[in-house]
């Protein structure tokens, strides 16, 4: 892997072709000496006098807001909210608002276009999600209701601006949750116009706006007309009606045209940046690198740790002797190592898990090598039948370890990879084998070193090397024009 700036891709394709895409995640302020200047001394005397302006105007919101809901049953605010609380709390709150972005910085707000009625486009989607600023589309759009996370409703104020907004409220932390704000959202698109718009920004998460992240197929689910942010209305096809990833990913690359910046396969699961590659989704920055960092820096060489794990059997061990077993006595280090490891209830890790984990960050073994001790490590004996078999927790986990995959994306793949095979689980044979009985569905190592797609992954990840290589199309080098994520260097 060749070297890059911090927080940029690394081209590995020696041939010339299009320029790589930055790294969404990460934003990089350039200034010069007279911005410099202006930012030490406006920061020192005009920033507390407008963010102390701000939150005076913002506490005068929360009446307005408060006033719009107070007194009302949950059957009441499952509809529109008309009459006095209507007129008064809307125009307050509106009117304060627009005061409030004033008072920050944003003098103007400058409308391109002509925004769709609610008749003709139900449904309001917004890109690039950049800054907790972004709400200003909201204004131009005279506040139409949002989706948001169930968390801000705790948040002072803006958990009462919510309520106020009759926001679309999801859980990250229940399953459920996507599924009832789809039908919610979907009831009020349908409502005749009876309802405002509903306001959407389908990244998920912000970026640094320099690409457009994997929209979520969300209330594409719904199959509607909606309007991109001022551009004309999306009439999706009924194939995109069909196939709410098709429709999201297609809707993805008109706002990315019209915007001037790439569309990208970056998305974030939980708070975990990952890209799309084939079937499976894997970190831009496995934690294993950073866990390399940390060690290296503790003076640890990993290869020289005697592990000793036992083969097929868990063994969990605490942060105290998971410091004794790498002889690390720094408190600092050992906590900060511990935690890239996943914690039972008992804050217990399994040592399989460290094993694994000193065994990918020791160079002096091969690809061929490491695959193996990660199967022998997490196969499991057959109730019948001779051999043993990878099965979905353990590929799981040495995904998730070596690759950053997360656990329920690779599990998914598990799945599919045992449909192709006699068994639920994967084996290991050796490649000869594999090309003489065309077994190789259910092979662990014909999928992690000989796919044609996935295969890459582990060289890219675990031996990246300073020599340019030839990238494999599908791959994270292809998926972003011939590059990959490159891991920040020391010192960053």
């Amino acid at each position: 892997m060749s070297q890059g700036s911090p927080g940029h891709w690394a081209p590995l394709d020696p041939t010339p072709g299009p320029p790589a895409p930055p790294n969404p995640f990460v934003h990089e302020l350039h200034l010069s000496r007279l911005q410099r200047v202006k930012f030490c001394l406006l920061g020192a005397l005009l920033a507390p006098i407008r963010v102390l302006l701000a939150f005076i105007v913002l506490f005068l919101l929360w009446p307005f807001a408060w006033l719009q809901v107070a007194g009302l049953t949950e059957e009441q605010l499952q509809e529109p909210i008309t009459g006095w609380r209507k007129t008064v709390c809307h125009n307050g709150v509106l009117g304060l608002s627009r005061l409030l972005f004033f008072l920050l910085g944003f003098l103007r707000i400058r409308v391109r276009g002509q925004r769709a009625s609610r008749l003709q486009a139900p449904v309001l989607v917004a890109a690039p999600h950049s800054t907790f600023f972004d709400p200003i589309v909201l204004l131009p759009c005279d506040l139409p209701k949002v989706v948001s996370r169930a968390e801000n409703l705790s948040v002072p104020v803006i958990g009462a601006l919510l309520r106020f907004n009759q926001a679309i409220l999801v859980s990250r932390h229940d399953p459920a949750s996507r599924r009832r704000v789809v039908e919610e959202v979907r009831r009020r698109a349908t409502s005749g116009g009876k309802w405002p718009q509903v306001l959407f920004f389908p990244e998920g998460t912000c970026s640094n706006k320099k690409a457009l992240l994997k929209f979520k197929p969300g209330h594409h689910q719904l199959g509607m007309e909606g309007p991109w942010s001022f551009l004309p209305v999306y009439h999706p096809s009924p194939e995109e009606s069909r196939n709410p990833t098709l429709y999201a990913n297609n809707v993805q690359r008109v706002m990315a045209q019209a915007l001037g910046i790439p569309a990208t396969e970056c998305e974030f699961v939980g708070s975990l940046p990952v890209i799309v590659v084939g079937r499976l989704k894997v970190s831009l920055e496995p934690q294993l690198w950073e866990l390399g960092k940390v060690l290296r820096k503790a003076g640890l060489s990993p290869g020289r740790v005697d592990t000793g794990a036992e083969p097929g059997r868990s063994r969990m061990i605490s942060q105290e002797e998971f410091a004794r077993q790498l002889q690390l006595s720094d408190p600092q280090t050992v906590a900060g190592a511990f935690s890239y490891f996943q914690q039972d209830a008992q804050g217990l890790v399994d040592f399989r898990d460290v094993a694994l984990a000193l065994a990918a960050l020791d160079g002096g073994r091969s690809l061929d090598e490491l695959t193996r001790l990660a199967f022998e490590l997490f196969a499991e004996e057959q109730a019948e039948g001779p051999g043993r078999l990878l099965y979905r927790h353990g590929f799981s986990t040495i995904l998730h370890l070596l690759l950053g995959s997360p656990r329920p994306a690779a599990a998914t793949l598990h799945a599919e990879l045992c449909q192709a095979g006699p068994h639920q689980g994967l084996s290991l044979y050796p490649l000869a084998f594999c090309l003489l009985t065309l077994a190789c569905p259910g092979q662990f190592q014909a999928f992690s070193l000989h796919d044609p797609l996935h295969g890459k992954l582990f060289n890219t990840y675990l031996r990246p090397s300073p020599k340019p290589q030839a990238s494999v199309p599908g791959s994270p080098m292809a998926l972003a024009n011939g590059t990959v994520p490159a891991p920040k260097q020391k010192g960053d």
